[in-house]
């Protein structure tokens, strides 16, 4: 059985630019991995809008909940599976958003971190360039990383420039990952990106959907007040990974929303949207969080070459609303000047970019 889900994604990622860029492109059909995580599972749904019957996405074998026209159970470090896939679809493009970013689970399992986020990588350029006709161009492919690839410990606003210094071994794993793409694959795009606010399948992947869990149970979560990233709405996403895909660049190129939150900001403004009882909310400093996992700093990065690329800012502020950034520890608690929050608010205005105002002035 399919997941159960809190709204329709389709409606969350009704595109608004209507025109084909990928079939302009020449670039279908497309593999989508990763769509068990919020970026795959939010761009498939979105890409199946605009070109049905062309998409294509992989989910782990273990997320055996997740089902649908289009999804298909493979593990993108099994080559023989990935070759019997590549026989079917003739892919032109790809877009990679697989990997664990399980902070935890790939600190106590090295080697499954390894796996997941560097094996896969090797395995599709492998396969994507076995499989590919005899003379034809090389598949487009796009491939997401993370801002954990730095440490955090100095100012943020990282640029592509700046060395990397990964805390975690997801982190680490993710720089290898990136290295491999740059020496096999020159002309292929490496975004990093930072939080995506979306829905994720479970309800429970993504930042929003944990937060909310807790809340939702009357349960307490703790968040940090000083590591800071760069959010983004995975609408703002979707229509840039198109663009990406239907494009020529390659090279490195940093996405992140023009917004700096906190864990602990991002927190609040979940907290307050929803409705929640505010003593739920917990934070404190990521080193007296324990040492497992690691935690990086500020990752906040400079999206700035991306932009100039595209010739328009692409990333809206997360959240839309200038009202919901906090501005103390205690903000959340004020709730006098803005209506009763709901779990439907936070599917207006945070999942997704507001078609209507937040809240009525």
């Amino acid at each position: 059985m399919a997941a159960t889900l809190p709204f329709c994604p389709y409606e969350l990622n009704q595109p608004r630019d209507e025109r084909p860029h990928l079939e302009w492109a020449g670039r279908l059909p497309i593999l989508v991995t990763g769509v068990a995580g919020v970026v795959g599972f939010n761009l498939f749904h979105y890409l199946q809008l605009k070109y049905p019957g062309q998409v294509i996405g992989i989910r782990p074998r273990v997320n055996w909940r997740l089902t649908g026209e289009g999804i298909v159970g493979l593990d993108p470090e099994d080559r023989q599976q990935l070759r019997e896939l590549f026989r079917q679809y003739p892919f032109r493009s790809i877009l990679n958003c697989g990997g664990s970013c399980a902070l935890k689970s790939c600190e106590l399992d090295p080697a499954m971190a390894q796996r997941v986020n560097v094996s896969s990588v090797e395995s599709l350029l492998e396969v994507a360039d076995e499989m590919r006709p005899s003379g034809a161009p090389p598949t487009r492919l796009v491939h997401l990383s993370i801002d954990l690839v730095y440490s955090g410990e100095g100012p943020g606003g990282y640029r592509e420039s700046d060395p990397t210094d990964p805390v975690t071994v997801y982190g680490q794993t993710m720089v290898q990952a990136e290295q491999l793409l740059q020496a096999g694959r020159p002309d292929a795009a490496v975004l990093r990106i930072s939080l995506p606010m979306g829905l994720s399948f479970n309800g429970h992947a993504g930042a929003i959907d944990w937060i909310q869990s807790r809340f939702a149970k009357g349960f307490p979560a703790t968040l940090y007040y000083d590591e800071f990233r760069t959010p983004t709405y995975v609408e703002c996403l979707n229509e840039v990974l198109e663009t990406m895909l239907a494009g020529e660049w390659g090279g490195l190129y940093h996405a992140g929303g023009p917004t700096r939150l906190s864990l602990y900001q991002i927190a609040q403004i979940v907290n307050l949207v929803g409705g929640y009882d505010p003593d739920l909310l917990l934070g404190c400093p990521r080193l007296e969080a324990g040492p497992m996992p690691p935690r990086a700093g500020d990752v906040t990065m400079d999206s700035g070459k991306l932009l100039q690329l595209l010739g328009r800012p692409v990333f809206r502020p997360w959240p839309e609303d200038p009202r919901l950034i906090p501005t103390d520890p205690q903000w959340h608690y004020r709730r006098a000047e803005l209506p009763p929050g709901s779990p439907a608010q936070i599917a207006r205005c945070l999942y997704r970019i507001p078609r209507e105002p937040t809240f009525p002035s």
